[in-house]
């Protein structure tokens, strides 16, 4: 399951191109039409949206560090194969986490304001994000795994929450395995 040559949703879900996964387990790409991002409006806003980063963000980071001091070793970052690339997954025990930021995946806690410019197309991005969770979370599922999801803001505040579900679902993983 683990391994392939690509990922299921690892690339841009905006890009994704209609094939099937080349593992074992296949799934179906849909043909999804690409949304073309507008120009920065200035030099400073390009430089910000560079900036953001797709893996190795500093709540993913932060969570990694904690639950490596809680004695949570064994996982693996970013292993391809599996639907959504997840950002830490604990294999033999089947369980996946996705450590997603507040605005780019809509937190339903934050409220985050969608930005005043170009909003029908942040209105439009933000919105195929949250579709695109969903499913990779119900694929996930259906794959076997348990998928444990952390909001940034979740990770700020409440930390040893986050671990106590993570050392939870490791610890059903092993009673089911």
């Amino acid at each position: 399951m683990l391994g392939g040559q690509d990922d299921y949703y690892g690339s841009s879900f905006d890009q994704r191109i209609h094939r099937t996964h080349s593992s074992s387990a296949s799934f179906a790409r849909p043909t999804v039409k690409r949304l073309i991002p507008p120009a920065a409006s200035s030099p400073s806003v390009a430089a910000a949206m560079r900036g953001n980063r797709a893996k190795d963000t500093g709540p993913e980071l932060t969570l990694r560090s904690a639950l490596w001091r809680a004695g949570l070793k064994g996982f693996r970052k970013h292993v391809g194969g599996l639907p959504g690339r997840p950002d830490i997954i604990y294999g033999k025990r089947q369980t996946a986490i996705f450590v997603h930021g507040c605005f780019w995946h809509s937190c339903p806690r934050c409220k985050i304001r969608n930005p005043r410019t170009n909003s029908s197309y942040w209105r439009e991005k933000l919105r195929r994000n949250k579709i695109r969770d969903r499913i990779i979370l119900r694929e996930i599922r259906r794959l076997g795994w348990r998928p444990l999801r952390f909001w940034e803001c979740e990770i700020r505040a409440s930390l040893n929450v986050c671990l106590a579900k993570v050392r939870r679902s490791l610890s059903l993983s092993m009673r089911s395995g």
